[in-house]
Parts: structure tokens; C-alpha cells; sequence
């Protein structure tokens, strides 16, 4: 929050964009993080410190990428390693950005029929019916592989001590302690989770040692595999997928389907053994010069895109930062491209195929936003047309207008708790960046407390397979089939200018993460704020989207405002039919890395909404 004595210099300031910025300059929570030689940044101290290990021995932002993202899932910072990975790299060396999915996919048996025989509209929240197969630990390996310089056994080894204990944090504690009753009915996950069994509060305590003896062995059987091969005279990159080969064709993978089988799962050896992770070419727009990459619609990530398309058509920076005005044509763009999302994402590898030229076509933004109302909110923001942008017919018409029938779904019941819990729902976020000019942004989760722990793994299966829908009419192109990946809300982003890296941005909280990053973006590139004020700095957020959890509800009109907007902007916001609610935190938690190329060094931007820290050099 801005500190009292600045309060009034912010409402004078909303007018002028220059003195709002000379404001958040002197009110930023945390400061900017410089570096020279590397950067390493996530969700939680001690794993920012397994990045800043890799760098001193020598490794490259890869490297530190996945030591990373191994020490945030061995300490569920709302992932475990069951989970899934979704990365964007930029390749020094070729000079592109590469895209990693490593997104795991429905089981055998998770059709359709199955879920309407259990009178579900969606897959569940939790347990096994929501169960994808793993997806981190072979999106990891293939990092490491690929891009990497270090073995698996050094980018590992942070992981492994911590699996043999680490002082646990408040925030797994109070997730343990809120689901202790779903926990019990899974028995190595309450081996695991619950360290005071028949106490009263049989959750771990705050800095507690937490121990996790079979995820320790799991890690360490990776490792084993791995330097075998090269004993055996095998390559590094051969190695590292002889570990990979073992997680999902091996020991591990029995035990793993063994365990989830035990406890309702359908996932069988033949999932994980023709399981890959997907290494592709990112999707991108230009912004004003400016390249911004994001991968395909698995994610929900080209929805940035699409609303940077529209925003273009306007001058944002006239309107003034969180104006009425600007916060309107936010929430209008951001409305018709999630509408979009809401209908046309799924997996691209599965029919039918996703129109996504016509989505992120100029000229499809420019009829998107030539509709749009000025004057108030429109409640009824439909998915638009974009086959016409890509020369062919739709062939959805008469699902467009089922969609219409039933698109306001669930806006009468307001925002229950449930509702936010659901819609924010967190994952990580990792930033990575060295000299060698190597940069790597990734957007883990999944296996989150409450998981279902396969067998004597310790791994944590993801649920992620809620994000799929059930019936065509909510979205033929994410209809729930085994081996197909669900359309996911995470979205690593990345931006090059004049061919070079220009920022490298992610956020957790689950259906919010492509409107805060719009928001960071258009910060940075409209407002010149620095990547910690952008970070901070409030924005909005919408639930005029379809929610990608739970019972996937729209709440039209619904609106979060930050604390401090001033009431002359709340009143026409009210008058433009929009339902407000305020939090002291809008803004992330964001964690990104701008390249400062006058100067040859990094600009760091670390949350100050939860535990997000970063290291620098």
C-alpha cells in the first residue's frame, strides 16, 4: 500500500501519469534487485538460493531455472512433483524463444461418459478423477538435457537435502491444516502430511523440520540412473534421459501407478510411458514494436496477446493510469479476449484445431474492439468470429449461440469465498537470467496440498485434469480425452525488443495471471514504470471470464478494485454498471527481469504479495 502521507499526492496524481510514477518511485515495498552476472527469482527464499547455487557453480539460467523449480516442488510451494511445467527459454545462440510443455494429459478411462455416469458437469477438484499424469519431472530433465550445462545430480542435490528436511513454511502448514479431512482419506498422503498424528492439530508446526524420506529416495533414484549412464560412457544429455527414462518407464512409474491405483486413479504405465514433453514454437504479437511470446492455447497465455491486439487500437497512456476510462478499456479487451479463451483453447495436438491465426489477427482485434461499448460494461461480451481471419467457415455457429443462452451463468450468487478461493488459486512463478544472455520464465503447479501422494513416491499428483470440460457446449475444443493435455490457466511470458530480451515476466493466481501480466506490461511499456513498481503497482481484476476451477463459473460486472481508488473513479465505475470490491493487494504476486542493455546489467522485480524473493549477481 502507498503510506499515508502520499495518499493525497495519488489521487492528485491519477490525472498525471508522470507524477503518479514519481510517487510509486518512492513507494515501493521491496526495492529493485540489480544484478551484472545472473539473476535468480521464485516464490520462496530458500529456492531463490538453489538458483544462486547453480550460478556459483558455474551453471547457466537454465540450470538455476530447474534447481528451482525442484526445490519450490519439494517444498509445495503450491506444486509437487507431480505436477506439470510450463517454460519459455531464450536462446542466446539461436536467438528465439523457445516453448516447453511439459503439461501432463488424461488418463486412460477419463472420457466423457465416465463423469456424466457420475452426474459430474465437470471434473472434480480434487482427488484421483482429477488426476493428469506427472509432467515436472520430465519437463526438468528436458530442460536440463536440452539447454542445461550442470548434471542432474547437481541440480538436484538442493532438492534432495531439503527432502531430507527443511524448516516448513506457515503457508503448506495452513493449507494442511484447512484440508485435514480430505487428507485422511488418503493414506500416504496423511503419512506424509500430517506430522502429529492424533494430536489436535496433527499439522506440522511452523519451522518445523519437514521430512520426506520416500520423495528423498525417488530424487535420489533419478540421480542413480543418471550417473550409471555415465558411467556406463553414455553423454550428459544421455544420461539425464536415462533418469527421465526411469521415472516414467521404470521402477518409479510402477510405484507411482501402483500407488494411484490404490486410491481410485486411473493413470496406468502406458500413460507415462507415451508421455513426452513438447518442445515448440511460442505464439506471439507485436505490441508497438515490441515482441511478446507466450505459448500456444494449452494455456490460456495467447488471451494476453489477444487483449494487447485490441489495446493497441487505443491510446491507453492519454487516458491516464487506473482512470476510469483505462480501467474500462482494460476490462472491455480483457472481456472479449477471455471470452475467446473460454471457447476456442484446447490442445492443439487434438482435434479440432484451434483457428489461432484468426484469434490473433490485426485486423480480427480491430473488429473485436470497434464493438466495443464505451459507455458502460457490457455483461454479454460473447466469443467472437475469427475464422473469417483466416479465410475459412466456422463450424460452432450453433454452439456460439447455446454459449449466449447460457453465459451469464452463475452472476446472480455474487462472489462467495469459495468463488475467490477458487479463481485465485496460486501456483509459482520462476525467473532466471545470466551473462551469457541465457533467460528462462516458467509457470509451475499442480499436486498442491491437498494432493493424493502416489504410493511410497512422495509425489504429489496433479488435479489439474479439472481445467478440461465435459460437454462440447462448454468448449469443443478442451472436451476431456485420455491422453489429451487440459487447457491450462499458466503463463510464462517473455518480450523481445529490437531483437533482444526486454523483459521476462510471470505471476501466480490462477485465472488472474493474464490480466496482472497485461497489467505489468502495459506498466512498464506505457507508464516507464521499473519492474518492481510495475509489480506493485494496482491494477484490476476481472471475473467476467469463465472460472478454469471448480464448478467454472462467469461473474459478469464483477470487478477488484485497489483499496486507494479515489471515489470520483468507484461512482462512475458504479454508474457504468460495474460491481465493485476492493482488496489492499490487486497487483500480482508478479516476478519479472528487464534488461537494461545501456548498461549492461539486470533489473529485478520481486512480489511483495506473499514469499517471492529473488538473488542477484
Amino acid at each position: 500500500m502507498l503510506r499515508p502521507s502520499l495518499k493525497a499526492v495519488f489521487l492528485a496524481g491519477a490525472l498525471s501519469c508522470l507524477s503518479l510514477v514519481s510517487v510509486i518511485g518512492q513507494a515501493t515495498q521491496k526495492p529493485v534487485l540489480h544484478g551484472r552476472h545472473w539473476m535468480a527469482i521464485t516464490g520462496k527464499p530458500l529456492a531463490a538460493t538453489a538458483g544462486a547455487r547453480m550460478f556459483h557453480q558455474g551453471g547457466n539460467a537454465v540450470d538455476a531455472a530447474c534447481a528451482m523449480l525442484a526445490a519450490t516442488c519439494t517444498m509445495w510451494d503450491v506444486l509437487s512433483w507431480g505436477g506439470e511445467t510450463q517454460a519459455l527459454i531464450y536462446h542466446p545462440e539461436l536467438k528465439k524463444v523457445i516453448a516447453i510443455n511439459a503439461l501432463g494429459v488424461a488418463p486412460t478411462g477419463a472420457t466423457p461418459e465416465y463423469f456424466k455416469a457420475k452426474n459430474m458437469d465437470f471434473p472434480p477438484e480434487y482427488g484421483m478423477d482429477a488426476a493428469v499424469t506427472p509432467g515436472t519431472p520430465g519437463g526438468l530433465m528436458t530442460m536440463l538435457a536440452e539447454y542445461g550445462t550442470l548434471s542432474l545430480k547437481d541440480v538436484l542435490s538442493p532438492a534432495i537435502e531439503m527432502a531430507d528436511g527443511y524448516p516448513i513454511e506457515a503457508d503448506p502448514i495452513r493449507r494442511i491444516r484447512s484440508n485435514v479431512k480430505r487428507i485422511k482419506e488418503w493414506p500416504y498422503s496423511k503419512e506424509v502430511y500430517l506430522t502429529h498424528p492424533g494430536e489436535a492439530d496433527e499439522a506440522p508446526r511452523e519451522g518445523e523440520i519437514f521430512r520426506q524420506e520416500d520423495l528423498k529416495a525417488t530424487l535420489m533414484k533419478l540421480v542413480e540412473a543418471e550417473q550409471a549412464a555415465l558411467k556406463a560412457g553414455k553423454s550428459r544429455k544421455e544420461a539425464i534421459y536415462a533418469a527421465n527414462e526411469r521415472f516414467y518407464k521404470g521402477d518409479i512409474a510402477e510405484e507411482f501407478v501402483r500407488g494411484s491405483r490404490e486410491q481410485g486413479g486411473q493413470i496406468t504405465m502406458g500413460d507415462l510411458a507415451n508421455w513426452s514433453v513438447k518442445i515448440e514454437e511460442p505464439l506471439k504479437t507485436s505490441y508497438k514494436g515490441i515482441d511478446v511470446y507466450k505459448l500456444d492455447t494449452w494455456t490460456q497465455g495467447p488471451a494476453m496477446l489477444q487483449a494487447l491486439n485490441l489495446l493497441e487500437e487505443v491510446d491507453l497512456k492519454s487516458m491516464g493510469y487506473n482512470s476510469t476510462r483505462y480501467i474500462h478499456a482494460i476490462y472491455q479487451a480483457m472481456s472479449m479476449a477471455f471470452a475467446d479463451r473460454d471457447f476456442y483453447y484446447g490442445d492443439p495436438y487434438f482435434p479440432p484445431k484451434e483457428p489461432t491465426k484468426g484469434l490473433l489477427s490485426k485486423e480480427y482485434a480491430k473488429q473485436r474492439m470497434s464493438r466495443m461499448n464505451w459507455e458502460k460494461n457490457d455483461p454479454a461480451i460473447y466469443p467472437g468470429d475469427p475464422y473469417p481471419f483466416q479465410n475459412e467457415s466456422n463450424p460452432y455457429l450453433d454452439l456460439l449461440e447455446q454459449w449466449k443462452s447460457t453465459s451469464m451463468t452463475g452472476q446472480e450468487a455474487g462472489l462467495t469465498e469459495k468463488f475467490l478461493e477458487d479463481f485465485h488459486a496460486g501456483t509459482t512463478s520462476i525467473q532466471a537470467a545470466d551473462k551469457s544472455g541465457w533467460v528462462v520464465s516458467v509457470t509451475p503447479s499442480g499436486g498442491w496440498i491437498p494432493a493424493v501422494i502416489a504410493g511410497k513416491t512422495g509425489v504429489g499428483v496433479s488435479q489439474r485434469g479439472q481445467s478440461f470440460v465435459i460437454h462440447e457446449k462448454d468448449n469443443p475444443f478442451n472436451v476431456i480425452e485420455p491422453g489429451k493435455r487440459p487447457r491450462v490457466t499458466l503463463t510464462p511470458s517473455m518480450a523481445l525488443k529490437d531483437g533482444k530480451p526486454f523483459l521476462s515476466f510471470a505471476v501466480q493466481g490462477g485465472d488472474t495471471q493474464d490480466q496482472n501480466l497485461l497489467q505489468f506490461f502495459l506498466n512498464v511499456v506505457e507508464f516507464d514504470m521499473n519492474v518492481q513498481e510495475a509489480a506493485e503497482a494496482a491494477n484490476i481484476n476481472s471475473f467476467q471470464l469463465r472460472n478454469s476451477f471448480g464448478d467454472h463459473e462467469i461473474k459478469p460486472g464483477e470487478l477488484l478494485l485497489h483499496d486507494n481508488t479515489p471515489p470520483y473513479v468507484r461512482k462512475e465505475l458504479i454508474r457504468m454498471g460495474y460491481k465493485l470490491r476492493f482488496d489492499d493487494r490487486t497487483s500480482g504476486p508478479i516476478n519479472a527481469i528487464y534488461f537494461d542493455w545501456k548498461h549492461g546489467s539486470f533489473w529485478g522485480g520481486s512480489s511483495n504479495y506473499g514469499d517471492d524473493y529473488g538473488i542477484s549477481w
